[in-house]
């Protein structure tokens, strides 16, 4: 089967696509997606850390200025340009990034893969999954809030205009996104460049604002302000939020173009925007309420808000997508059930739209928007699903320098140890804000564990109790060679899960026709822990008797399972495969709980409504529907 292009959140590109001539489409590329959600920051991560300030005094003052925009500064400096793009993007899988991928890297590094491993990447997925149904609430609620600053007579309008931007953003979902995809890099170059005018100007007003560069004036405001330094720390997060998205993405656009374009505009613009920020409060410390669109020029505050709403919309939508990848790698890992998946694009096959995903994420960011009603409500609970995901980032990274980079201890820990701490610092101070709402990520991460949980605890009891009714394949073998049975023309393929047994539907073949095509394969599907499997590599095929052969198809995590495409690749090895003399024979199994199972009967039914809902196996693997036969069978767990 032809290597397939990653699945992504929009603009894509193949490896061999990211030639010198190709660099400056990348880096345009990843502006709109890779930087979409970090670029938002500016609109409420500042005027949260100033209403957060201000509780001790009703007001703010220049030293606390200094002292929040140092914080900002330095964690924009600490966790996205020395431990995302200096260590964690060289820490990819084959090209590929995101937890799953470090984890499944880490995981393959150490001897027995232990399961802790796979919690973990359990858990940072399900994390992820909770920053994605916040990021587009929070992100369009707080650029229609423009509204109340330019006007404030609409300021009623702000949520159920919210509410029509994401309900239209979900419903085109089902279109694809490609067409749009070209422009999110544009549009966002335009965003990041205002920033920096917008901030630039007030800096060229207010000078000393520059001085927060200087740390002393973070390390002091924490020291003056021991009583709200945890809430503090938990407001100028908000300035970092989206940085997993540098190496979720690496994948799509290659380390070089998401480096550059971080040091070339994003980076600069999101300095000069918080310290023009930090220069207007100077100027009006009593307009501390929404200090990004008061700044603007009164013509410009208009034209703001709609640009706004627009890098919002396009944050919003790689969040989407990039939840749709993530599912799809869950799915090939076996980690959730095949939700059904649909593509939207003849040419890339990144893109994707998974209507059964988009219907849960759409209802549960309008809960978020009609509950919160307002971005500040909404930035307690982001917090902790982005901070975890760190954390739990960081430490797979300790795992990969040193049993993968092959650094020493001492190394190591002088190196990862840090940043660890910082990512513990900020993941303490949001689990504070747990009761404010930070409770809704952490129960939409818990209950994605859950179902993760449930899905590989119940295969496995499923996969025991169909192998104590099956018969080895070599003991049919062995009967065939005593008893040569009737034949029928063509060619029959047996899909198994089990690459040593007999397959069901075989066995029901054989038992109710009585007969057996001249040719039989038994075919196993596996998921490589690397996310591209080569084609010389994807393919095992050995006769057994010959009626029958055995081909195990390896796909890579990230790879679409197409396994006509992959027998044809079989015939290098000798197979003869004709799609139209061959026929697919699938079991289709009826799951019963059982009181007496290895789970409780009340998981059991959760387990079996999961299969219910699974897409079936025609359509994951697409196969012919008019050459396929399911026989059904009983299967009690």
């Amino acid at each position: 089967m032809t290597s397939t292009k990653p699945p992504g959140n929009g603009p894509q590109a193949e490896n061999h696509h990211r030639g010198p001539e190709n660099f400056p489409l990348l880096v345009l590329g990843a502006l709109g997606v890779v930087y979409g959600d970090i670029g938002t920051s500016p609109i409420y991560a500042f005027r949260e850390a100033l209403r957060v300030s201000g509780q001790v005094s009703g007001m703010v003052d220049g030293k606390q200025i200094l002292g929040l925009l140092s914080l900002i500064v330095w964690s924009l400096t600490s966790i996205v340009a020395i431990k995302y793009v200096g260590f964690v993007l060289k820490a990819d899988n084959k090209g590929e990034g995101g937890t799953l991928s470090l984890m499944s890297l880490a995981r393959e590094s150490l001897e027995g893969r232990p399961v802790w491993v796979l919690v973990l990447g359990i858990a940072g997925a399900s994390l992820f999954l909770g920053d994605a149904i916040i990021t587009p609430a929070i992100s369009v609620l707080s650029a229609v809030e423009g509204l109340e600053v330019v006007a404030p007579q609409l300021s009623h309008w702000v949520v159920p205009t919210t509410v029509v931007i994401i309900t239209v953003l979900f419903l085109v979902q089902r279109f694809g996104t490609g067409g749009v995809a070209k422009v999110f890099g544009p549009v966002t170059a335009v965003w990041f460049l205002t920033l920096g005018v917008s901030g630039l100007a007030h800096i060229l007003q207010q000078p000393l604002i520059l001085s927060a560069i200087n740390p002393l004036h973070a390390i002091q405001f924490l020291g003056t302000h021991a009583g709200i330094s945890v809430s503090v720390l938990g407001a100028v997060f908000l300035a970092v939020t989206g940085a997993e998205a540098l190496y979720v993405d690496l994948g799509h656009f290659g380390r070089k173009p998401i480096v550059f374009a971080w040091f070339a505009l994003v980076f600069p613009s999101l300095l000069l925007n918080y310290f023009g920020q930090g220069a207007y409060v100077l100027s009006h410390p009593e307009d501390i309420e929404h200090p990004f669109f008061a700044m603007q020029p009164e013509w410009a505050q208009f034209p703001v808000v709609a640009l706004a709403t627009a890098a919002t919309v396009i944050a919003s939508q790689a969040v989407i997508s990039g939840a749709y990848s993530l599912i799809r790698q869950a799915m090939h890992l076996n980690l959730l059930p095949r939700f059904s998946i649909r593509h939207t694009s003849e040419t890339q096959a990144g893109q994707i739209y998974m209507p059964q995903i988009n219907a849960l994420l759409f209802v549960a960011v309008i809960a978020l928007v009609i509950t919160f009603r307002n971005s500040s409500g909404l930035s307690a609970a982001y917090g902790i699903a982005v901070t975890g995901e760190m954390l739990i980032t960081a430490i797979l990274l300790f795992v990969v320098v040193r049993r993968v980079w092959r650094w020493r201890r001492t190394l190591a820990l002088i190196v990862i140890a840090p940043l660890i701490l910082i990512d513990t610092s900020f993941f303490v101070a949001n689990v504070a804000k747990f009761g404010q709402g930070g409770w809704v990520p952490v129960a939409v991460a818990l209950t994605a564990a859950f179902l993760m949980q449930t899905w590989i605890s119940g295969r496995r009891l499923l996969t025991i109790r169909t192998r104590a009714d099956e018969v080895p394949l070599t003991m049919i073998i062995d009967n065939l060679t005593r008893k040569k049975p009737s034949t029928v023309p063509g060619t029959a393929v047996f899909l198994t899960s089990d690459v040593e047994g007999a397959p069901t539907a075989l066995l029901h073949s054989m038992k109710h026709y009585k007969v057996l095509h001249e040719h039989n394969i038994i075919l196993s599907v596996l998921t490589s822990p690397s996310p591209y499997v080569a084609d010389d590599e994807k393919i095992f095929l050995e006769s057994l008797h010959p009626l029958f052969s055995r081909i195990v198809i390896t796909f890579g995590y990230m790879e679409t399972p197409n396994i006509p495409r992959a027998l044809i690749l079989a015939r290098k090895l000798g197979l003869k495969f004709d799609i139209m003399s061959t026929t697919f024979f699938l079991s289709r199994r009826t799951i019963l709980p059982s009181e007496k199972g290895g789970m409780p009967l009340w998981q059991d039914r959760v387990f079996i409504a999961l299969a219910h809902n699974a897409s079936n196996a025609t359509e994951y693997f697409r196969l012919p529907t008019g050459r396929v036969v399911e026989l059904g069978i009983q299967v009690t767990i």
